[in-house]
């Protein structure tokens, strides 16, 4: 059964939250004014106007309130491949995975995997959940604790020197990337038994066949339900929140590195990354890249250089 949403005035959230005071259940989401259960049909009321309707009689409920609030629409189409991504993919109950840091210089690379049901997809958009490129950091701090207290997910953190490790055996960054998004969708569907995701996205960093192909020699490979786009997240909102969830993560351990070098580290892989990772190897050592960088970018030597090594 779809749930439905309506769009509504302030001043009928306030006449809503009178007729359903007597149904009020305990617990209201993040962003939600009230919510209450009425004869098997739960109303949810948001501070942005929005109502949801889920469950028995939700039609009929709704339809006392108002119309049902025209569905966004995304220009941002992504190039899939692999398996033809769903019509409906966008109202599904999906598990979507990304990952943040790979093209930062100093950090780790943080992936994520997070479960979002087809019926907490309105509470996610009242959380102002989307790409978290396109969101400050202060807005994906905020965002990020809200998810946490309720949205299932796995997060995989590779430290420097680990990653580091892997590269310097021959590991490419697209095999560790898969092993990592693989690992992270067998943790969440673990942790989410019985119960399966209708579908699962990945933000696609590869092709679907050179993904499978990197994973070849893993005890196990998610590949049921698997769907594989770029712009993933302006598709399904678990993309969108395993970016944010990816980059919370990436954010407190790149303030982690930050304190421990004694100075505060540039993102990116610019000109300025190049000079803070020289005054690293000169208050530091060299050996100290081992633990803050990943050794492979070009700047590392761009670095020894400035530093004159």
């Amino acid at each position: 059964m779809a749930n439905i949403v309506i769009q509504i005035r302030q001043s009928d959230i306030e006449k809503m939250k009178s007729h359903y005071e007597p149904f009020f259940t305990a617990k209201t989401p993040p962003g939600g004014v009230f919510s209450a259960k009425k004869n098997g049909c739960t109303i949810t009321a948001y501070r942005s106007g929005k109502v949801m309707f889920q469950g028995t009689g939700n039609e009929a409920e709704a339809k006392k309130w108002g119309k049902p609030a025209a569905k966004a629409t995304s220009s941002k189409g992504g190039k899939s491949s692999g398996l033809p991504l769903p019509a409906d993919i966008s109202t599904l109950s999906v598990i979507g995975s990304d990952e943040v840091g790979k093209g930062d210089y100093f950090g780790p690379m943080t992936v994520v995997a997070a479960y979002v049901k087809k019926d907490q997809i309105p509470l996610l958009q009242e959380l102002g959940v989307k790409d978290s490129k396109d969101l400050t950091d202060p807005q994906i701090v905020k965002i990020a604790k809200d998810l946490l207290t309720f949205l299932p997910y796995s997060l995989l953190k590779l430290p420097n020197e680990k990653y580091n490790g892997l590269q310097s055996s021959g590991m490419t960054q697209g095999k560790i990337t898969a092993i990592l998004h693989n690992q992270a969708l067998n943790h969440l569907l673990g942790k989410i038994a019985p119960e399966k995701p209708e579908a699962i996205l990945v933000d696609q960093f590869a092709e679907a066949t050179v993904y499978f192909r990197h994973l070849q020699g893993q005890q196990v490979i998610c590949r049921e339900n698997v769907f594989f786009s770029t712009k993933a997240e302006s598709i399904h909102l678990s993309v969108a929140a395993a970016s944010i969830l990816a980059r919370y993560a990436f954010l407190k351990a790149f303030d982690d590195l930050s304190t421990k070098a004694g100075f505060t580290l540039p993102k990116g892989a610019g000109a300025k990354v190049d000079q803070v990772a020289a005054r690293l190897i000169k208050e530091k050592g060299v050996a100290a890249l081992n633990e803050f960088t990943k050794l492979h970018f070009a700047n590392t030597g761009k670095a020894k250089r400035i530093a004159g090594i």
